[in-house]
């Protein structure tokens, strides 16, 4: 009775937290469906779009056809079901019982809906990551390395940090570190087959490992340290019910691998010096199977007091839902606002065959306006060499000689019906013109939105 009522709580609370946000789109998760689409269209990843993400991102949003709404929402409650009941079964492979079980796939339910709410709700990297981390780490536990490299081998296919997965695996499975290993390279060397023959391999290394690795080379903070330290204290502390519980199972266990697998955890997190709340689900394996043990093993009554924690990040985060959901204005919610009614412009002013430039990172605009990109670029990372961590307040170029040639080879190819600039209302010293003036003499501003400068080639007839 009890495992059918939490199931059914966990559903609930999935499908009415994603329901909250069926018509938003956030950047992080406009940037895959573009891309997605652009493969629908027919088009190959990285050799005819520009995508730094690895290749089996855009291809799971292919799940959704490209389409925000019900099947993007639809699928993110599918991915939260799939992630709780991952971690229930690592719990299983660890040896926890039926109880340790539950509170494994309550608290990974829970941590997935009751955070920041664009990192809980947008399907990145970091987050879809999660359930392939807790597999693997089990796999491994289990005595079963080459499944354990495997699972390690298609992480990496989706998030870079994998490669922390494949060190925690270790801890249990150093012993058989050639089987490890050749599980991990199938995956890879399939994914590698795969961009060889539409020769794209090439791109795909410049693009994900080059782009970035320049990237992490290129801390926001400027003492990321501390910043580090500030954030996951925050962190921290609206997780204050996982930590204290996790921190107890430590103190009973004496687990020393469970403790190394959350410092490598912790590792991946600072990779790059950016925190942002999303690069912190590599914590949340080690640390829910932790909590999950500490919870199982308190006494009822404490484990209830401890349990009321939980209302912190409930009181944060729950509210938020109801007053998006009532259509209530939302600072975090501005910009897509803005990406809204200059979507709703270049429909009713586009016409069919015509293409789009968004200059600036604002990705969401392709799956708004439903235009198809008129060049192998989402957004103008790449020809300005201006990172879009730091881009509505900076113009120091990150990769100065790459944006140029890219801006070149942008030159040699045909240009788009439409240029919308997303960035130069917000940074006049990025706006498009300063970067392609030769390109925007021959384009007219056809209307001027909030955030938004939008731009018609003056060869095509005026819309």
């Amino acid at each position: 009775m009890a495992r059918r009522a939490l199931w059914l709580a966990i559903l609930a609370a999935a499908v009415m937290s994603r329901l909250c946000y069926l018509d938003v789109v956030w950047v992080e998760e406009g940037y895959p469906l573009a891309a997605a689409a652009e493969m629908l269209r027919g088009k190959t990843l990285y050799a005819d779009i520009w995508f730094d993400k690895p290749p089996l991102f855009p291809a799971l949003y292919l799940l959704t056809g490209a389409e925000p709404g019900w099947p993007l929402r639809l699928f993110g409650t599918a991915f939260v079901l799939l992630a709780a009941w991952t971690a229930a079964r690592a719990v299983r492979t660890f040896g926890g019982g039926e109880k340790e079980q539950l509170w494994a796939a309550g608290l990974t339910a829970f941590g997935f809906t009751f955070y920041v709410h664009s990192a809980v709700l947008a399907l990145t990297p970091d987050l879809l990551a999660v359930p392939l981390h807790l597999a693997a780490v089990a796999a491994a536990a289990s005595g079963n390395p080459f499944v354990a490299g495997l699972l390690c081998g298609v992480a990496l296919c989706l998030n870079v940090k994998a490669l922390f997965f494949l060190a925690a695996c270790a801890l249990w499975q150093w012993r058989s570190p050639l089987r490890l290993l050749g599980g991990f390279a199938l995956p890879v060397f399939a994914c590698g087959a795969w961009l060889a023959g539409s020769g794209a391999l090439a791109a795909c290394r410049e693009q994900v490992w080059l782009w970035g690795s320049a990237y992490a080379r290129e801390p926001l903070a400027e003492r990321p340290w501390i910043e580090f330290a500030r954030r996951t204290l925050n962190w921290a502390g609206f997780h204050a019910a996982f930590c204290a519980a996790a921190v107890y199972a430590l103190w009973r266990e004496r687990d020393r691998r469970r403790a190394l697998w959350l410092l490598i955890s912790l590792a991946a997190v600072a990779l790059g010096m950016r925190f942002f709340p999303r690069y912190y689900f590599h914590l949340l394996p080690p640390l829910v199977l932790l909590a999950a043990r500490g919870f199982a093993v308190l006494r009822p009554r404490h484990a209830a007091a401890l349990a009321l924690l939980l209302l912190i990040p409930a009181a944060r985060f729950g509210p938020r839902y109801l007053a998006v959901a009532r259509g209530e204005p939302w600072a975090d919610l501005a910009m897509f606002e803005s990406s809204k009614q200059a979507a709703q412009t270049l429909r009713g002013i586009s016409r069919a065959g015509e293409t789009l430039l968004v200059w600036g990172y604002r990705p969401e605009l392709y799956v708004l306006s439903r235009l198809p990109a008129g060049t192998r670029f989402l957004d103008s990372q790449p020809l300005t060499g201006v990172l879009a961590d730091r881009h509505l307040v900076s113009a120091r170029a990150s990769l100065p000689e790459w944006a140029a040639r890219n801006r070149e080879q942008l030159r040699r190819g045909p240009r788009p019906d439409w240029i919308a600039d997303g960035l130069g209302p917000y940074n006049r010293a990025l706006a498009v013109e300063k970067f392609l003036p030769d390109w925007i003499t021959g384009y007219s501003l056809a209307a001027e939105l909030p955030g938004y400068r939008l731009y018609h080639r003056r060869s095509t007839a005026s819309p």
